[in-house]
């Protein structure tokens, strides 16, 4: 009777008095993990690891100290050790030094919790392979963690880390590092040591340069440098014969390197820098480039050699000030995707730019025998000519049917502008990268024909009543103003199809764009916006994108999976701890569909 008294309460788990707190480790988990070595704790709000986890292949079983029956599957003399720990998603604030008591370890996740150091003992599991420690608040990485020879997967994503130790490169057989989001502002030189790495991941952080010894890294496939403060790359980079994908977004280069080497590179993305000259140097070297992508830069021009790229399917050049094209340019075989709108390109009109790719590559290539020359040329100004005339272009509003005052730093719209339209209705208005502290007023006076407004890179803090009754407006851009609010009377917007509220400052998705049913695009990334309404969003029943990247949101709401018109929703950047990154990395199909589950 006595033995049957000191039986354990079931619901403390196994092998745990009742008194200690916290979530238990049930005892079939533990029996399995025996049998399979690995063990899985994932989302159990574990605040500590219980101790006879660490002891999991030193203590005898529960069972055996209390004479259980025990079948052949399970003698516990021949249990297995484990070698693959999972306690990622719990509220871990420490880890013991009782690692090193799980030599066999392969595999130890601890993603998602609340560490902010890690044990000196990590470096002695020998066998470890892959250590993710990603999404907690560590602030450094103790150097015995350099001893693990074998590890080959680190991943340090989302914390808090300043500084790397020196001896980062004796981590030899490393192939995958992610270092992303954390506030690195250098990188040791021994990393040069890393010759088997095949992805590293250094995006947001605060680089303001890369050491030229990167370039030893000669297994590099994948590097990933976005939202840093790059303002150059080394040249060396340009001999990485390796590197297929090239992430440099979000920085202040003003220039792209050569690549005389990089033959296998397959994706270049450097949009949203400053980059002013695209020259036949940075491309014809480029035989597999299939990806390029440099919109939201200064491009004034693209060479003709960009028609070597021969394998390239999709080229992004949007929001860049290139005034024209090379028509051969219709000529690329593989070509799939062109985006091309926000520049000031006066031989293509927008209704064309709209139609498509494929349309847009039959036009150029049905210029290329055409001998008719440009129709961009300004009236010449002569001794007749009235001063009105000499900065009206009269051409573009009688032809293009556009009214273009755009990069002259200007506070306000000069009223010959508006006094040239008055016979001449303009379809298209762009009054971008002004000084423009608001809409300006005679703007009404378009309202019987404008569809297409770009207001973008001014200094507009609210939107006036004029612009709400532009009722045929279907294309509005006020990116990069000064924007807190809209006035709920742009619900009369009834054709609006897309908008831009991007870089403005927004701590609100705008309630009344719920209103405006015909919004196809909502381009509303780098602001402030905390919360989306799911059912708002499920009225736009022709919402096909949704850019929401780099704000404040803390959560999604599951009903979001339900908007079903949705082909590009954007979610990046933002503190929100699920879906994971994983999830969004595989497109939005997957993330509608996770959101989808979540809904109780």
């Amino acid at each position: 009777m006595a033995a049957a008294r000191r039986v354990r309460d079931p619901r403390a788990g196994f092998g745990r008095p009742v008194a200690e707190p916290g979530p238990a480790v049930p005892q079939g988990l533990l029996r399995a993990a025996r049998k399979s070595g690995q063990l899985n704790l994932a989302g159990r709000s574990l605040n500590e690891v219980p101790q006879h986890v660490w002891r999991i292949n030193l203590d005898t079983p529960e069972e055996a100290r209390h004479n259980l029956s025990f079948g052949a599957a399970d003698r516990w003399w021949e249990q297995t050790d484990l070698t693959k720990l999972i306690l990622a998603s719990n509220k871990l604030q420490s880890l013991s030094e009782d690692v090193k008591l799980l030599p066999a370890l392969t595999v130890l996740d601890v993603h998602d919790n609340q560490l902010t150091s890690l044990p000196s003992a990590l470096g002695q599991l020998e066998n470890l392979q892959k250590l993710d420690v990603s999404h907690n608040k560590l602030r450094s990485i103790p150097e015995e963690v350099m001893q693990l020879s074998h590890l080959k997967s680190l991943l340090l994503h989302h914390n808090e880390l300043s500084h790397l130790p020196d001896g980062f490169g004796q981590l030899v057989n490393l192939e995958e590092l992610d270092l992303s989001n954390n506030h690195l502002t250098d990188i040791p030189t021994s990393f040069a040591l890393l010759i088997n790495l095949v992805r590293l991941n250094l995006a947001c952080n605060q680089l303001r340069s890369l050491p030229a010894d990167i370039s030893a890294m000669k297994s590099l496939r994948q590097l990933d440098c976005s939202k840093n403060y790059l303002e150059t790359v080394p040249s060396k980079l340009a001999t990485m014969a390796s590197l297929e994908q090239l992430y440099l977004r979000k920085n202040k280069l003003r220039s792209l390197p050569e690549f005389p080497s990089c033959k296998l590179l397959k994706e270049l993305h450097a949009g949203e820098n400053q980059i002013e000259i695209l020259n036949a140097e940075n491309l014809k070297h480029l035989n597999s480039l299939s990806v390029l992508e440099l919109r939201d830069n200064k491009i004034k021009s693209v060479p003709d050699e960009i028609t070597l790229l021969q394998k390239l399917e999709r080229l992004d050049l949007a929001n860049n000030d290139i005034s024209r094209l090379p028509y051969t340019l219709g000529n690329l075989p593989q070509l799939k995707f062109l985006a091309l709108e926000g520049n000031p390109l006066r031989t293509i009109r927008r209704d064309l730019l709209q139609k498509g790719t494929q349309e847009l590559l039959k036009y150029l290539r049905s210029k290329i025998q055409d001998d008719v020359t440009t129709v961009n040329e300004e009236p010449p100004v002569t001794a007749m000519t009235l001063p009105s005339e000499s900065r009206v272009n009269m051409h573009a509003i009688t032809s293009l049917k556009l009214l273009e005052y755009s990069e002259k730093q200007a506070a306000v719209i000069p009223d010959d502008m508006f006094d040239a339209v008055r016979s001449n209705p303009v379809t298209t208005v762009n009054f971008s990268k002004n000084q423009l502290n608001e809409v300006p007023p005679r703007i009404v006076e378009l309202k019987d024909s404008v569809c297409d407004v770009n207001l973008g890179f001014n200094k507009i803090s609210s939107i006036s009543s004029e612009l709400c009754v532009l009722h045929k407006l279907t294309h509005l851009d006020i990116r990069n103003n000064f924007l807190t609010s809209l006035p709920e009377e742009m619900e009369a917007l009834t054709r609006l199809q897309l908008i831009n509220l991007s870089f403005n400052r927004f701590k609100a998705f705008p309630s009344v764009l719920y209103r405006i049913p015909a919004l196809e695009t909502i381009l509303l990334s780098d602001n402030q916006v905390g919360c989306v309404d799911a059912q708002g969003l499920r009225a736009l029943a022709g919402l096909g994108t949704l850019d929401l990247r780099n704000n404040d949101l803390l959560q999604l709401p599951p009903e979001l999976g339900h908007c079903q018109s949705l082909r590009t929703l954007l979610l990046e950047g933002n503190p929100f701890r699920t879906p994971r990154a994983a999830v969004l990395a595989k497109g939005t199909a997957a993330v509608l569909e996770y959101l989808r589950s979540r809904i109780p």
